[in-house]
């Protein structure tokens, strides 16, 4: 028996030490990543100005123009597109799969649902450059299609299986006398579903769209063949324009390391990274507000 104890004991220990010997490798990399990218990207300001490079949309590396406004502009609108549409459209799906649709139902649309998320990127360019873009381009009479209104019609469908998965997690988890308590007083079940139900999963449905816009201003291929590619500012949502990740791809294969070009693009990662703590911090203030509640 004591044999067995220190066996246990000693197991105990290793394990410890083992997990905080991951945390402490995780977080070195993580901390790497940022002073790379960091470091690579700030040098750009060594010969360029910080004022040009988020104020103009002049983007030309070889007359020394790193304007960056339009890249930045069209990651934050192809955004806000998709969530204004994939938005809406998540919360009535959650909302069917976990308070109106039988339970045969939900049996298979859940699956279905988390199965798009596996679906790769580019399969769902490949169809916003064959369906998408030619009906914008049919029904606006944009010349190409290409353009904003393309690139967050792809980026909402992309984001429907976040929004859809954590908000009906959500309100399946709320206390069923809620809702028993709603319909007892006389309110009618979309009375109870809307003035009950959804604010009381307010903080898990405000998650679910703060992990949306991190998946869609992170999105690289499926923008990259949908917008357009153009360094060009959108003067419509039919217009082709460009994003962070888009240009990003586009040209960091073809710019020398350490050059103000190549820097110029590691800042656009730096944005694109700082963007994605502050989601993260957004998500977890969201997550302590609804505990409390």
């Amino acid at each position: 028996m004591p044999q067995s104890r220190s066996i246990v004991y000693f197991n105990d220990r290793l394990f410890r030490y083992l997990f905080i010997a991951s945390a402490v490798l995780v977080s070195l990399i993580i901390v790497s990543i940022i002073w790379f990218v960091g470091n690579q990207g700030l040098a750009t300001f060594r010969e360029a100005s910080i004022i040009e490079f988020f104020t103009s949309s002049v983007w030309n590396p070889s007359n020394g123009n790193y304007g960056a406004l339009t890249f930045i502009t069209g990651s934050l609108a192809s955004t806000l597109i998709a969530v204004l549409i994939g938005g809406p459209l998540g919360l009535a799906g959650a909302i069917f799969m976990a308070k109106i649709a039988p339970p045969w139902l939900r049996q298979i649309m859940r699956p279905a649902t988390d199965l798009f998320a596996g679906i790769p990127s580019v399969v769902y360019g490949y169809v916003g450059i064959t369906v998408f873009v030619n009906i914008i381009r049919e029904t606006t009479g944009s010349p190409t299609g290409f353009g904003l209104l393309a690139s967050g019609v792809v980026l909402s469908i992309m984001i429907l299986p976040t929004i859809i998965s954590l908000t009906e997690d959500t309100l399946r988890s709320l206390p069923t006398t809620y809702e028993e308590a709603s319909l007892a007083l006389g309110a009618t079940r979309w009375q109870t579903i809307w003035r009950v139900l959804v604010p009381a999963a307010t903080p898990g449905i405000l998650t679910a769209l703060i992990l949306a816009i991190a998946r869609a201003i992170g999105e690289t291929m499926a923008v990259q063949m949908v917008i357009g590619n153009s360094s060009r500012f959108p003067n419509s949502l039919v217009s082709p324009t460009s994003t962070l990740t888009s240009n990003i791809v586009m040209e960091m294969g073809n710019t020398p390391f350490g050059s103000t070009w190549n820097n110029a693009l590691f800042m656009m990662a730096l944005i694109l990274l700082i963007i994605s703590l502050i989601l993260i911090l957004l998500v977890r203030m969201t997550a302590r507000r609804g505990a409390k509640q």
